[in-house]
């Protein structure tokens, strides 16, 4: 079970998009209604306890209720939701949000343009993190003959500059000895309309940020032809504050921090409720949802600012500026963990210090059930599948390399012998075949009917 967040404790065009009727600034009107604005991204599922859970959860609103009783001041919290980060950082640099959660790259690039413009920003906590980087995935159509990353040269690839799922596009393509500006054609387009062009074949691959890689293979019409867990760098997403908003309203910002923490607990208490809360919420499927935020899920939900997550966005600093889209960023001085450090009290150093839950061998979701069960082996998981297959909602398994949960049906699985191992990617499949004589790779039915001891 994962430890509780708060167990102790109850570029130029950038800054003119969507500039008008957004409010914020968190100044009083004349009623004296003090107005908090929060940008957040729905889809973008790993920031719900930032965002779209604890919107549904009314938590910040209540803390702003006690607060407001305390004080005399009324409280109204404005919600704005984006597809990316990019325009809440517009936002935020016009003072029309005062605070706003997104990727690891977009935090780097809302730094930047913070500093450039003199309204600087900072990030105070942390929403979801994998510390593999398995948020980020690339894939291909269905009926996709690609497959490894090699084969993407010359190829059209969708993906959103500037965003996270971008960067592991660039790093991954430059393990593999491609150069990202000059092997591939990269399609700067925002992930509906990347996932449209990849179903439209004007697109071979799309390079995208949760949950956009689930919910293409959930639907078929997708597979995976890269696990960003195979750079085994860290990615994560993060709330981030106007610096003027914070010193004025320090407190508030508290409240939000102490109103994330209670999403958090609420997420990892009520797993399989939170993902039908943010399921009803954003239109997305209950059991993509589930993918990245359930128990055994993707991303590790937990506000802390972990060393290894900073160390990680300062590895992605040189990143963006090959790519000029920031110049020096100063993280040290970007990071600011004053606020979450107050509201954790005593409790922050083993806070810190924990990290994700144990992997096991999967999760099965049963049909009309609100919980879930975990397996200790893939076969174990499989075995009780072909048992109770009309029985099932969805079924999870870890990959056998990366650790990165999938869709059991959407695996590609091995068979060595006895074992039968998963994979996201058909490349480290058929690196797994290469390395074990004898090992080949099955459907996913002939895996269900081999877990069952039928040849």
């Amino acid at each position: 079970m994962r430890s509780k967040a708060f167990g102790a404790l109850s570029g130029a065009a950038l800054l003119v998009m969507l500039t008008a009727g957004c409010g914020g600034g968190a100044s009083a009107d004349d009623s004296g209604t003090v107005t908090v604005t929060v940008g957040y991204q729905s889809r973008t599922i790993n920031t719900v306890t930032a965002g779209t859970l604890l919107r549904s959860l009314g938590y910040f609103e209540d803390e702003l209720r006690s607060r407001g009783e305390r004080d005399g001041v009324t409280y109204e919290v404005k919600w704005q939701d984006y597809a990316t980060g990019a325009p809440i950082t517009a936002q935020m640099t016009a003072g029309k949000i005062d605070i706003g959660s997104m990727g690891d790259f977009p935090l780097l690039i809302n730094a930047a343009r913070g500093k450039q413009l003199d309204r600087p920003t900072r990030l105070v906590s942390v929403t979801g993190y994998n510390l593999a980087g398995g948020l980020n995935t690339v894939v291909t159509g269905p009926d996709s003959k690609l497959d490894s990353l090699t084969d993407l040269r010359g190829k059209k690839v969708s993906t959103s500059v500037g965003s996270a799922a971008d960067g592991t596009l660039v790093r991954a393509l430059q393990q593999a000895g491609l150069d990202p500006e000059k092997d591939i054609r990269k399609l700067n387009q925002q992930p509906a309309v990347g996932a449209s062009a990849l179903q439209a074949g004007s697109a071979d691959a799309l390079s995208q940020f949760v949950a956009w890689p689930g919910l293409l293979a959930f639907q078929g019409r997708a597979k995976a032809l890269y696990d960003g867990a195979e750079l085994k760098l860290p990615t994560f997403h993060g709330v981030t504050v106007r610096q003027d908003f914070a010193t004025k309203r320090s407190a508030v910002v508290e409240d939000f921090l102490r109103a994330q923490g209670r999403a958090t607990d609420y997420l990892h208490e009520h797993p399989v409720a939170a993902s039908e809360s943010v399921a009803k919420a954003t239109g997305l499927p209950a059991e993509v949802v589930h993918l990245y935020n359930g128990a055994q899920g993707i991303a590790t939900f937990d506000t802390t600012l972990k060393p290894a997550l900073i160390a990680a966005l300062k590895k992605d600093v040189p990143v963006l500026r090959s790519a000029k889209l920031v110049g020096d960023v100063d993280v040290d001085a970007f990071v600011d963990d004053s606020y979450v450090k107050r509201v954790y009290g005593s409790g922050y150093a083993k806070a810190l210090a924990a990290g994700p839950p144990a992997r096991r061998g999967g999760e099965v979701w049963p049909k009309g059930k609100d919980t879930t069960t975990s397996y200790a082996t893939s076969a174990e998981l499989l075995r009780y599948v072909a048992a109770h297959r009309d029985a099932v909602r969805v079924a999870y398994v870890p990959d056998a390399s990366t650790g990165t949960l999938w869709f059991a049906d959407r695996a590609v699985w091995v068979a060595d012998g006895d074992a039968l191992r998963p994979y996201v990617t058909e490349s480290a499949a058929h690196a797994d075949v290469r390395a074990h004589a004898g090992a080949r790779t099955v459907p996913y039915a002939t895996a269900l009917s081999l877990a069952r001891g039928v040849s």
